[in-house]
């Protein structure tokens, strides 16, 4: 018997071994508190960087009727402008949406565009996201990402931003934020 228990024991010992070692040697009130604070905390917030307005004024239109996947129709950016804190470009040509109507009536954006910075950095920005038809125009909501190779704003390319936007006519606005 106290063979068996002998070898439970090491077994149990040797089991948790690993997890013993992860374990701070002495843990105080104030290691304590926070894990028990943190299996009942609700989700966290996130928090947001406003980066800037993206204006854009749009052109022709490409329309591909009754494809596989849908009617898609390609639109044109001609010009452009981003404005914010950080950061101050223009759209540069060729840039465009490859936009999918969808049988609900909504319609998913797919823009692909580079802004050239004030200073002359390149900056590629690629997002999808969703529109909806409304009295006005539309009402926009996107998910940007940013790659760029320039030192001075490779900052934008380790965040996820997200835009809320409308096109009035031929005039697409959206407020871009980073997710903190």
């Amino acid at each position: 018997m106290r063979i068996a228990t002998a070898l439970l024991v090491g077994l149990g010992l040797i089991a948790s071994g690993p997890f013993a070692l992860a374990q701070p040697s002495n843990p105080g009130p104030a290691t304590a508190a926070p894990r028990a604070q943190n299996a009942t905390e609700g989700p966290r917030s996130p928090a947001f960087e406003y980066l800037g307005t993206l204006r854009a004024e749009i052109g022709t239109r490409t329309v591909i009727q009754d494809g596989p996947q849908g009617t898609r129709t390609i639109v044109q950016v001609v010009v452009g402008r981003f404005e914010g804190p950080r950061l101050k470009a223009s759209v540069q040509t060729p840039a465009g949406d490859w936009i999918t109507n969808r049988a609900d009536g909504s319609y998913r954006l797919d823009v692909r565009l580079t802004l050239k910075t004030d200073d002359g950095a390149l900056i590629l920005v690629t997002y999808n996201g969703i529109g909806q038809t409304t009295n006005a125009g539309a009402s926009l909501r996107t998910a940007p990402l940013f790659e760029t190779g320039d030192s001075r704003y490779v900052w934008l390319t380790r965040l996820q931003a997200f835009g809320v936007g409308e096109r009035v006519g031929s005039t697409v606005k959206y407020d871009i934020y980073a997710l903190k």
